[in-house]
């Protein structure tokens, strides 16, 4: 008692009083706990000065040993502090430990005593409800959590301890609403709590009984932790109850216990309340009910029981102990119809009384519901799950029509292990948002079987693999404390690979079925998704090319693959080719495959608006470049380079006169080596965009002007030098360079190239007279002014007599001569 004396010495002499009472003779608190302030302590308020409370603080070695001097300098500058005295006038410091011994003796009159939680339980309170949770009804899913864990506790004690089941063999939980009164109650027979494990668990905000508990559990010789389905971590979950309610009693019973105890807390309290439950209406065999207040804005949601029910599904469903919702239910029941008659009528047919008629009414009535039914098929053995349970799981859990096309059910050990079961539907989606959306919601995370989130940008599937549906359960996922958010780690990086790999393992299986109708309803759904996969996901190059589908110059009605393709090439085919249209009908028709389909090369159709950029981020194919054909620069090989040589020089002067009287609208002019049959073509740049994408750029409701202009490259026109008129033009370009006429032609040779070459006329309205003079020159051969085309002059024929008078006319001849303007309707051409 020495250095106790010492202490009370010390703190008496500079009005600062410790209580002997709690300082052992060793100098240290007693129990290791100094007590803190109850609510019904008879105590006195009285201020010390800030820095003279702070020298006596620091002046003593047994409150310096503390180590509260920093804390209670902090608590200091926020707010004014006050301590209590009691009836001897001595001091006792506040909030040094916020965790308070239970009185040895309770007065009759205060049966219950009032505890601080540990921590800065108010700011951490405002935390809970308002930052960790992103959604109010996670409460339950931790509630029904924390109820499961005390089953499991229990079962795992009952193997050692079997008397412990005694007081009641049924291991449930039961949820219970009252909209009357605004509070849910939920029930567990699990282990309970004895008086000093309520306030420990409770008490202590993050600190989690559950974890406790897996560490004896491993510690222990006799206990095998590695097959435990407990969920607690962080020991946070109850206090979510928060979220919704302004008041939760906790009411429990160990069978370590003889007594029951009720703890109950408030949501902007410091503090709560034990005391023993004396009631015998709510005495229980075993277990904990909890009673939530609901707060006003919360009530009429979560008292109705279709919400409870649906988030029990939603949350729980998985759960391995039933649980039982309060239902209300209606029935249809017969009852007697009454009637009314006199006193006299009836005493006077008392005797012979017909008998009544009777009438079906509806009434409602209660009872407990299971409400998850549902078993986890992924905890199963897989050789021991039918086909028609897999489709059974799918249809619903994830609210499908059709039966999956595939599925994979497998379990991976290691550096991390999970479960799962992995679905391709069966077709896709209504909506096309639904598809491609960032969060798709098809993949749904459990922990133990109590559901996490659906909701991922990334973490564990590609966007391109958004169509797969699954669930994925793992005892040891980062995740944070709320239980929402999976945490970005290596476990993470190494789960999506070995997730992706094993879809791409479905994927390859339907295609290498003999049955190809069900691949071709896979493409049909999902081949979009797989050609974004190219362009998001550079390194599944190799696993996503061979699973690629497109038309062909020798396949127009049916799909092949790209091996397919390669198998087929010719000898002396250096790459594989590729032509982007609008659609099958248009790519076949284009002048670009010409010279190919002499060749008898096979020239790949994309026809859809992501195949360009699928195709172009691939690059190649088994050591085979994918080349565009409307693009310049195209080597096809065995070519005569002293022939080339001579036509080039030969059509030179032809191909600087072009591109002259063309201007800025084309880069250069060349001579091409693609056409057969076509006079000439207009080409994309190698490093711009093709006709086709330009298209597509130009129909973006965002899109960017300026960008277009920047991306559209250089066009190029080739000019086919086996074509006639292509032959004249260059005799023409040689004697008269000058001619307007000519020059005219040239402009209608281009913009006609333009709109075979795939691209859109500069001016429409310009080209569409053009066409219509060379119609009315073929029809009547005069020339139109009707369109305000300029005058073109047709060469002479040879023989004509240049003096002959236009209107005379061979008196013998029967013709007719009849002007344009001037056809009769029985023989107008167009309306034959």
């Amino acid at each position: 008692m020495a250095v106790a004396s010492a202490v009370a010495s010390l703190c008496n002499s500079r009005a600062l009083a410790v209580s002997p009472a709690c300082v052992s003779t060793s100098g240290r608190p007693s129990s290791g706990k100094v007590p803190s302030l109850a609510a019904s302590s008879p105590f006195n308020s009285v201020t010390l000065q800030k820095s003279h409370f702070l020298r006596v603080v620091n002046g003593s070695p047994f409150l310096s040993s503390l180590g509260v001097g920093s804390f209670i300098q902090q608590e200091l500058r926020c707010c004014s502090q006050r301590v209590l005295t009691d009836r001897n006038s001595k001091i006792i410091l506040p909030m040094i430990k916020c965790s308070a011994t239970v009185a040895e003796t309770e007065a009759p009159e205060a049966p219950a005593e009032t505890y601080e939680y540990q921590a800065e339980v108010s700011r951490l309170m405002d935390l809970i409800v308002h930052s960790l949770y992103s959604n109010k009804e996670v409460f339950l899913r931790e509630l029904v959590s924390n109820a499961s864990d005390a089953l499991d506790k229990l079962r795992f004690m009952t193997v050692m301890e079997p008397g412990l089941m005694s007081a009641n063999p049924n291991l449930e939980i039961r949820i219970q609403c009252d909209s009357s009164q605004g509070i849910i109650t939920i029930t567990d027979t699990g282990i309970g709590m004895t008086r000093e494990e309520l306030v420990d668990s409770l008490g202590t905000i993050a600190q989690s009984g559950t974890a406790k508990f897996l560490k004896a559990l491993k510690e222990s010789k006799e206990g095998d932790s590695s097959d435990n389905n407990l969920i607690g971590q962080f020991g946070v979950g109850f206090y979510s109850a928060f979220l919704v309610a302004d008041k939760v009693t906790v009411s429990t019973k160990s069978p370590k216990s003889d007594k029951q105890y009720v703890w109950e807390g408030k949501a902007e309290a410091n503090s709560y309340t034990v005391r023993e439950e004396t009631d015998p209406e709510k005495l229980l065999p075993r277990g904990t009910s909890i009673t939530l207040h609901l707060k006003d804005e919360d009530k009429f949601e979560y008292t109705n029981p279709d919400k409870i029910k649906n988030l029990v599904k939603n949350y729980s469903q998985f759960i391995s102990f039933p649980i039982y919702t309060w239902q209300e239910k209606t029935r249809s029941k017969e009852v007697e119809e009454d009637t009314e008659t006199d006193s006299t009528e009836a005493d006077s047919t008392k005797t012979d009384e017909p008998p009544k008629e009777k009438k079906t009414v509806t009434e409602k009535y209660y009872e407990w519901e299971l409400a998850n039914e549902a078993k986890p098929i992924w905890m199963r053995n897989p050789k021991e799950v039918t086909k028609e349970e897999y489709n059974s799981f799918c249809k619903s859990t994830f609210k499908e029509f059709v039966d999956p096309i595939a599925y994979t059910h497998f379990s991976t050990e290691g550096e991390i292990e999970f479960r799962s079961v992995l679905f391709i539907p069966g077709m896709a989606p209504f909506s096309s948002e639904e598809m491609y959306s960032q969060k798709p919601k098809n993949i749904r995370l459990y922990v133990k079987r109590v559901f996490i989130s659906d909701e991922f940008e990334g973490e564990l599937f590609p966007r391109y693999f958004g169509f797969v549906k699954g669930v994925i359960d793992s005892n040891d996922l980062p995740l944070n404390v709320s239980r929402e958010i999976l945490q970005e780690s290596r476990v993470v990086r190494i789960m999506k690979k070995r997730l992706v790999r094993k879809t791409f393992d479905m994927i390859e299986e339907i295609a290498s079925r003999e049955n190809k109708e069900d691949y071709k309803t896979f493409w049909t759904n999902f081949g979009k998704n797989l050609k974004l996969g190219c362009i998001e996901d550079s390194g599944n190059h190799s696993r996503l090319a061979p699973l690629l589908r497109f038309y062909s110059s020798k396949h127009e009605d049916e799909l092949i693959s790209l091996t397919e393709y390669v198998e087929n090439m010719k000898e002396d085919q250096k790459a594989i080719y590729y032509l982007a249209s609008e659609t099958v009908k248009s790519a076949k028709s284009a002048p670009f495959l010409e010279e190919l389909l002499k060749r008898d090369y096979e020239v790949l159709f994309l026809v859809e608006p992501v195949d360009e950029v699928a195709v172009t981020n691939l690059q190649s194919f088994k050591d085979k470049k994918f080349v565009d054909i409307s693009k310049e620069d195209l080597d096809l090989g065995d070519v005569d380079e002293e022939k080339e040589k001579e036509i080039e020089k030969e059509y030179r002067l032809l191909c600087d006169w072009m591109k002259q009287n063309l201007g800025d609208k084309v880069a250069k002019v060349q001579v091409s080596k693609r056409l057969s049959s076509s006079p000439c073509i207009l080409v994309s740049g190698k490093f711009g965009w093709s006709a086709n994408m330009e298209r597509i750029m130009k129909a973006q409701t965002l899109g960017d002007a300026s960008q277009l202009e920047f991306m559209r490259g250089r066009r190029i026109l080739e000019i086919n030098p086996n074509h006639p008129i292509i032959q004249d033009l260059n005799e023409a370009c040689k004697n008269t360079p000058r001619n307007p006429k000519v020059q005219q032609l040239v402009d209608l040779l281009y913009e006609t190239a333009l709109l075979s070459s795939g691209f859109s006329p500069e001016n429409p309205a310009e080209y569409g007279g053009r066409v219509y003079e060379m119609m009315a020159l073929a029809l009547t051969g005069k020339e139109s002014q009707a369109y305000g085309a300029p005058e073109v002059v047709l060469p002479e024929v040879e023989g004509e007599d240049e003096n002959e008078d236009e209107g005379d006319v061979d008196e013998d001849s029967d013709d007719e001569v009849v002007e344009p303007s001037e056809v009769r309707t029985e023989s107008d051409p167009w309306k034959s």
